[in-house]
């Protein structure tokens, strides 16, 4: 199933937003072009921009932007997750111009700090942060994308709150070997990222991680509202 990548396209696609300069967001489909098709975070992200090709291929006035972005909230609720509200609209650019410079998607390798860094720069708050993050309840790293490996949860393709969880019950340890650095269960099965094992250990995001894990409800409200706002960021509208 290709439902976890094509979020990921959605969401990397939209994750670049500078709010202070009104660049970068979902706006433009600049990952068909460089810089932004070359950052190391949209690695493998072509084979999901390929599975869209058809229907932009019968649907030719429809923009890239809106395909990519339509198909991430589609591909959510089709894997058990809320509706996603979402606006058409977009346009896309002609050339990499308009594309921002890399390195403004999250690093998996970082805590708290650029964790928020990255966020906030996007407008989210500390309660958005800890909702969006748990999308990593979808989909598994791969060696050659990410340089990570392995589900975070048994359930790659279903879209329900086990991120969270997970991420209090089980015995998270550093894997022997693991490079980049990346943390595991104790039965070896699951793995976590830096980043998320931040959301524990920073004292204001983990409420938040308890509050999700015990009210999926909750969270699937929570949810659906900042991945709706992601994916207008940088799209202008005139309301």
């Amino acid at each position: 199933m290709a439902g976890p990548l094509i979020v990921r396209l959605a969401w990397h696609a939209s994750g670049t937003f500078d709010k202070v300069g009104c660049t970068g967001g979902s706006n433009g489909a600049g990952m068909r072009f460089a810089p932004e098709n070359s950052d190391g975070a949209n690695a493998g992200l072509q084979l999901a921009r390929d599975m869209l090709e058809p229907i932009k291929a019968k649907y030719p006035d429809l923009s890239y932007s809106d395909i990519w972005t339509l198909a991430g909230a589609v591909a959510i609720e089709s894997m058990g997750g809320p509706k996603i509200e979402w606006r058409e609209g977009r346009s896309d650019y002609v050339d990499g111009s308009k594309c921002p410079a890399n390195g403004r998607l999250p690093d998996a390798t970082q805590g708290p700090e650029h964790i928020r860094n990255v966020f906030y720069r996007m407008g989210f708050d500390d309660r958005e942060i800890v909702a969006l993050i748990g999308a990593h309840t979808l989909g598994e790293c791969h060696k050659d994308r990410s340089g990570f490996v392995g589900p975070w949860t048994r359930d790659p393709y279903g879209f329900d709150n086990t991120f969270y969880t997970l991420l209090l019950s089980e015995k998270w340890a550093i894997k022997r070997g693991s490079n980049p650095v990346q943390f595991e269960s104790e039965d070896g099965t699951l793995m976590m990222l830096p980043a998320d094992i931040a959301l524990i250990t920073d004292p204001k995001f983990k409420p938040y991680v308890e509050m999700y894990a015990n009210d999926s409800k909750l969270w699937f409200k929570d949810f659906a509202k900042a991945f709706a706002k992601l994916l207008e960021l940088g799209v202008p509208r005139s309301k």
